[in-house]
C-alpha cells in the first residue's frame, strides 16, 4: 500500500495553531484538525487525524493523553509499548490509547513507519473503540487492511475541507471506522499463523480471478485446498462463504455493465460465466434484491 504526501503541512484553510502534541519527529504529513476543546456533553468528537511518515528519530513516549486515538501502520516497522507490553508494528497492526494509558511509539530507522492516526473524544468514545473490539491500549491485526485505509484517507480529506459539515461527515466515518474495525480485527494471537496466511492466498485468489471462476470446488482446486477446509477457513476469518463472495464479486461487476447503454443481460452472463441468462438473473436478484431489468431502470429514473 502506498501513501502519498506532502511535506510537512496542514489544511491551508485552518488558522488555529497546530496541536502541541503533532510530532515533529516525521519526514513527510498530511493532517487536519478540527475542534480541540468539543466541550463537554457532546457523544463523539473527532479532534484531528492524518498519516505521517516517521523521521529514523521518530520516539513518542507519553504518560498521559487528552484523546482516545487509533493508529493503523501501512509501511514499514516499528515497536508500540501499551500498559507496559511491548508489541511489534508491521503493515496491518492497528491499535488503541487513551486517557490514562501510557504508551511509547518507535520506528525502526531502515524500514520507517507510514502510519495514519485519529483522535477523538466524548461521552460515546469508549463505548467507540468497545464496539470495535480495540479497547484502549488493545492491538490487533486486520484481514482487509485496503479498506481500513481508504476510511483513513476519507477522514484526511474532509477534515482539510474545513465547511460546516467538516464536524458531522468525520464523526460519521469515525463511527464507520470502528465498524469496519470489528468485521476485520484478528487478534494477534491469530495473525501469523499457517490457517490465516492459507485464507488470505485463497480469498486474493477469488478477487484477483472471479471473472473465470464458476464453482466452489474450482477455486478449491486452484488454492491447493480441500473444499470443506476452505469453507471453514471463511467461517472462521470472513463474514461469507468463498462461494458467496465470488458472487458478490461478479454481480458487482455485472452491475457496473449494466450502467453500459447497449450492454444485453445475455451477454453480461456470458462474460462472467453462467450457462444461461435466466440463472445469472437469478443470482443478481440474490444478491441485490431486484433483478437486473430492474436494477437499470431504477438506475435510468
Amino acid at each position: 500500500m502506498t501513501c502519498c504526501m506532502t511535506p510537512k503541512t496542514q489544511s491551508p484553510n485552518l488558522e488555529k495553531p497546530a496541536p502541541e502534541f503533532f510530532s515533529v519527529q516525521v519526514q513527510e504529513a498530511r493532517r487536519f484538525y478540527l475542534d480541540l476543546q468539543p466541550g463537554h456533553g457532546r457523544p463523539l468528537s473527532v479532534v484531528c487525524g492524518g498519516c505521517e511518515r516517521c523521521a529514523a528519530d521518530y520516539a513518542i513516549h507519553r504518560l498521559r493523553f487528552p484523546y482516545y486515538s487509533i493508529e493503523f501502520v501501512v509501511q514499514g516497522k516499528g515497536a508500540v509499548v501499551l500498559r507496559g507490553q511491548e508489541h511489534a508494528l508491521i503493515p496491518g497492526r492497528i491499535f488503541s490509547y487513551g486517557p490514562g494509558v501510557a504508551h511509547d511509539i518507535t520506528t525502526d530507522p531502515v524500514d520507517r513507519l507510514v502510519k495514519y492516526f485519529v483522535d477523538f473524544t466524548g461521552l460515546n468514545a469508549r463505548r467507540l473503540l468497545a464496539a470495535s473490539a480495540l479497547a484502549p491500549g488493545a492491538i490487533a491485526q486486520v484481514i482487509s487492511p485496503s479498506e481500513i485505509q481508504d476510511i483513513f484517507e476519507d477522514l484526511i480529506r474532509n477534515g482539510r475541507k474545513g465547511t460546516r459539515f467538516t464536524s458531522l461527515i468525520c464523526r460519521k466515518l469515525l463511527e464507520y471506522l470502528g465498524l469496519k474495525i470489528a468485521e476485520s480485527l484478528l487478534p494477534l494471537g491469530e495473525a501469523e499463523t499457517p490457517a490465516r496466511f492459507t485464507y488470505q492466498f485463497c480469498r486474493q485468489h477469488i478477487q484477483t480471478n472471479y471473472l473465470r471462476l464458476k464453482s466452489l470446488a474450482e477455486i478449491a482446486r486452484e488454492c491447493h485446498v480441500d473444499p470443506a477446509y476452505l469453507c471453514r477457513l471463511f467461517q472462521r476469518y470472513d463474514h461469507q462463504t468463498p462461494y458467496r463472495l465470488l458472487l458478490r464479486l461478479k454481480m458487482n461487476r455485472a452491475a457496473e455493465r449494466l450502467q453500459s447503454p447497449g450492454a444485453l443481460v445475455k451477454q453480461i452472463a456470458d462474460e462472467l460465466g453462467f450457462c444461461d441468462a435466466f440463472h445469472f438473473s437469478r443470482t443478481f436478484k440474490s444478491v441485490f434484491g431486484l433483478s437486473p431489468e430492474s436494477f437499470r431502470r431504477l438506475r435510468r429514473e
